[in-house]
């Protein structure tokens, strides 16, 4: 019997499906989330929630294109990287902009609050950064950290007009991904379910 393709159920803005999007791109490969949230990656009889949780399914499973160095310090690096993304930026930032529909902050308290998070983990993330010559985040391969700050940048250019130029390493990764097919593939604008935008 031929094994099924992975179906993942996913929003076309959310930052959390464009970074496995990204990861099942790189890797060739495209039940509702008990929790509710996308993305959810259901794989034959395997359901898996949460975009770091999905992308490490996916790392072990599919081996072409590994997105974790065997050097432990760039596996580290790595690691830290997409969960100061995961943890300490996109979350919060999500808060804020929650705060703005329900209609407990205004307009300008929510986007402080937003550009406050991503300002925080953009800096703390060039900080890490500090001295990286290389193409991209952790080298000159797509890895993961590459895989989660690429929909961050994407979400605070577009969405929160964040000053790039404040973070130069972050801008000039930026754009060498949005010349990699699988990171322009993965863009919200390139969804089925992208809103239309009026013309």
């Amino acid at each position: 019997m031929a094994a099924m393709k992975p179906v993942l159920y996913s929003a076309a803005i959310s930052s959390c499906s464009y970074r496995v999007r990204i990861a099942l791109s790189l890797k060739d490969y495209e039940k509702i989330n008990p929790i509710k949230y996308v993305p959810a990656l259901q794989d034959g009889d395997i359901l898996v929630s949460d975009s770091l949780a999905i992308i490490l399914y996916l790392e072990d499973k599919y081996p072409q294109h590994l997105l974790l160095p065997q050097d432990l310090k760039r596996k580290a690096l790595n690691l830290q990287i997409a969960n100061i993304v995961c943890s300490s930026i996109q979350p919060l930032q999500c808060y804020a902009v929650i705060g703005l529909i329900k209609g407990k902050l205004g307009p300008d308290e929510s986007l402080q609050i937003v550009h406050h998070y991503i300002d925080k983990g953009f800096r703390a993330i060039e900080k890490l950064l500090e001295g990286c010559d290389s193409k991209f985040a952790t080298g000159d391969e797509v890895q993961l950290a590459d895989v989660f700050l690429a929909p961050q940048i994407h979400a605070g250019v577009t969405r929160f007009d964040i000053d790039m130029s404040k973070y130069p390493h972050l801008e000039r990764f930026y754009k060498a991904y949005m010349e990699i097919p699988a990171f322009q593939a993965a863009r919200p604008e390139n969804q089925p379910d992208a809103p239309s935008l009026p013309q």
